[in-house]
């Protein structure tokens, strides 16, 4: 049995046994305190941020009565084992990226971005009206996962490079961190591909262990200052067009909170999204300024390139059509992406380009 259908037999078979294995929940005079593991490091721009936001957020509407602990890799678990931890019941629930699961199941790239996938508006589009929080929830309950989403990176750029991408021959033996689908793509075209933790990124890029990388967008890259170990910067990408954050809770630890407290994880998680992604987004364009101020060059990969991506994203997809729970999941998120462009296009996308013709900004 393959890892995936023993994690597969052991949540749908041993969710009592897993109950079992929760650390006891600290509750005092009415007061629950949920331990929440991340995979981020903390101070870490944008995707800690959402992290920290949702501890505020819980905090303050429940008045106290709801608590997060919040932890950073390697203070219960390792950057990329939380996903395992929360649904074993080693810790209440996780924030971090779905895409990094995708080892668990291929679906669960979908809730955090697929390449050519959504933007940010779109990806909440279909999470909230388009069936997308039902099919996190079906496919979470096969790990003892209670989906949600809490945080928004925006777009997110192509990438940090040492020398500039001519064509896509040059991604061949390339050695690059790019999780979730994005990364298979990217292997495709010849890509030594990487999933490290972010914590760890400056160093591999710096040693020469990686020859490139992608990370999240100019604030959050800014921080991580990999603008001292690589000079070009490709601004536009086409794995992450919106990528979501996690914060999903173990499914037994759920279903034994309050109807209350359920509504405020779901209510502060929504938040959390609005909130940081405005945020990210309204520093971005000062964060680029001032790489660009540190010898950083941007580019834009040229049309071949994003064409050769193109065709290497669409066998990725394909190749997974063969799991009837991914292919339903491709099928609702495609049929509400086309929904929404349909009207996007010919509304908010034209009217972009106007303003920028006529007025320059």
């Amino acid at each position: 049995m393959d890892r995936r259908s023993f994690l597969r037999t052991s949540a749908l078979g041993g969710s009592a046994a897993a109950a079992s294995t929760l650390a006891a929940p600290a509750y005092a005079q009415g007061k629950r305190t949920l331990t929440m593991v991340t995979s981020w490091p903390r101070g870490f721009a944008v995707l800690d941020d959402a992290a920290s936001y949702l501890v505020d957020y819980v905090n303050k509407v429940s008045d106290g009565n709801l608590t997060i602990d919040k932890k950073a890799p390697g203070e219960l678990v390792g950057a990329l084992e939380v996903f395992d931890a929360v649904s074993s019941g080693q810790a209440d629930m996780y924030h971090s990226a779905d895409y990094y699961f995708v080892g668990q199941h291929p679906g669960y790239a979908f809730f955090t971005a697929v390449p050519f996938g959504g933007t940010a508006q779109e990806v909440a589009n279909w999470y909230h009206h388009g069936g997308g929080q039902e099919l996190h929830d079906e496919l979470g309950s096969i790990f003892n996962l209670k989906g949600l989403i809490a945080g928004n990176s925006g777009s997110q750029s192509g990438g940090w490079f040492r020398n500039e991408i001519t064509s896509a021959d040059d991604f061949n033996g390339l050695k690059f961190r790019m999780p979730g689908l994005g990364g298979q793509v990217l292997g495709k075209l010849g890509a030594s591909v990487q999933n490290i933790p972010g914590g760890e990124l400056y160093q591999a890029l710096s040693s020469g262990a990686l020859d490139g990388l992608e990370w999240v967008g100019p604030m959050a890259d800014e921080r991580a200052g990999f603008q001292e170990v690589a000079k070009i910067y490709y601004t536009a990408g086409f794995h992450e067009p919106g990528s979501a954050l996690a914060s999903s809770v173990n499914l037994d630890v759920w279903n034994d909170l309050s109807e209350n407290h359920k509504n405020i994880l779901d209510i502060a998680s929504q938040a959390v999204t609005h909130y940081q992604l405005a945020e990210t987004l309204a520093n971005n364009g000062a964060a680029l300024a001032r790489l660009q101020a540190q010898g950083v060059k941007t580019l834009q990969f040229s049309d071949d390139v994003w064409d050769a991506f193109g065709r290497a994203s669409a066998e990725v997809m394909d190749e997974n059509m063969g799991d009837e729970l991914f292919a339903r999941i491709r099928g609702s998120f495609e049929e509400s992406l086309a929904s929404s462009a349909s009207w996007i296009n010919k509304s908010d996308g034209y009217y972009v380009a106007q303003r920028v013709r006529v007025l320059g900004q």
